[in-house]
């Protein structure tokens, strides 16, 4: 026999109560067994910004989902007020869950963060406290390698700084077969720091290009493993010396911060040119600048920056960087696939029904 309970609220389903089922009203899960319904309070869910709505459409089909109205992500001032009321809480990878908050939100169970980094969550101090941290490596390993990659050919080949001078000068351009010489990308040794899954995926990408790839990692990947990507294992100061091209794809921790900074710039080939998608403090910003003025390195090719959004003002003035604000995963695909793996950390985590990507150790 089928009925339809309708609450107050958008959401009612139809529902057979001759068989055991869950189903969403309102605020409530209806929990049929038999003939006899259980009303229970559904979860709260407290997203901290504004995203493509259709990537949350089972998380909001499940549970209570509160959004920030308006072109805006919550302030941190707004989530303090409000955070205790929720059982998770999704905060964009710029959002900082510290202790403070940690210790007002009382009810929270779970922090499942929009990103694959989770340098702006105190995951030891969450640990510690019985919560557990997710994040979102699947949706984000493919756009991050991708904008590896095109920072390093854009930076080889001059690609922006000559579309910068056709632009500005026009005719009056210098053209002809000295001018505007670039870097070797086929046949060059790219050096990756962080062998996961989008050092990975970057090694997979420069393979094609006819690159050499080595790198360095925390624990040295199977002969196995090595031998199916293509990538020989060297050690850290091996790498700066004998690379073409130095990636960093480590994540950020405490180990890692300044992971490049002055005395391994001076290692890299004066030729060298290194590229940044991971997070901005693993690189000593200013030790770049220096590097960069001085002839020490060639090149940069940056997405992250290590005081914020925006870049040193000297790099803004050198034609041999190339600059993108973060955009590592920024395509309509990979935002919405981000959130659908939120959701999905969400649900697996209340349900039991999908695996959750968790964060074990900071």
């Amino acid at each position: 026999m089928h009925k339809r309970i309708k609450m107050p609220g958008k959401i009612h389903r139809d529902y057979d109560n001759s068989s055991a089922n869950t189903f969403l009203c309102a605020r409530f899960y209806v929990l049929n067994i038999g003939n006899f319904p259980y009303f229970c309070l559904m979860k709260k869910i407290l997203v901290t910004y504004n995203m493509f709505r259709k990537g949350f459409a089972e998380l909001e089909s499940r549970y209570e989902v509160v959004f920030p109205t308006g072109n805006r992500d919550f302030t941190y001032e707004e989530v303090m007020d409000r955070v205790q009321d929720f059982d998770a809480l999704c905060p964009m990878f710029d959002f900082p869950v510290d202790r403070a908050l940690i210790d007002r939100a009382t009810g929270l169970r779970l922090i499942a963060n929009y990103a694959v980094g989770y340098n702006n969550i105190d995951v030891a101090y969450a640990l510690e406290k019985g919560l557990t941290v997710a994040n979102t490596p699947g949706p984000t390993t493919a756009p991050t390698a991708n904008i590896a990659l095109a920072l390093l050919l854009d930076t080889a080949r001059r690609v922006t700084e000559c579309d910068r001078k056709l632009r500005a000068y026009g005719t009056e351009m210098k053209i002809g077969v000295l001018e505007n010489l670039g870097t070797r990308v086929t046949g060059a040794t790219l050096g990756i720091i962080g062998m996961g899954r989008i050092g990975k995926a970057l090694c997979k990408r420069a393979c094609a290009c006819g690159m050499d790839v080595i790198y360095h990692n925390r624990r040295q990947l199977d002969l196995n493993e090595e031998t199916k990507i293509g990538a020989m294992y060297v050690t850290m100061d091996e790498l700066l010396e004998q690379s073409d091209f130095v990636s960093v794809n480590a994540p950020y921790t405490a180990d890692t911060h300044h992971i490049i900074s002055r005395e391994e710039l001076k290692k890299m080939k004066r030729t060298a040119i290194l590229i940044n998608t991971s997070r901005g403090p693993l690189v000593d910003e200013k030790a770049l600048v220096e590097a960069l003025q001085t002839g020490e390195i060639h090149g940069a090719g940056l997405d992250v920056f290590e005081f914020g959004d925006h870049p040193s003002p000297e790099l803004l003035e050198m034609d041999n960087v190339v600059l993108t604000p973060h955009i590592g995963t920024q395509t309509v695909y990979s935002r919405v696939e981000m959130a659908k793996a939120v959701s999905n950390n969400v649900i697996g985590f209340f349900e039991g029904d999908r695996p959750v990507s968790r964060v074990l150790h900071p």
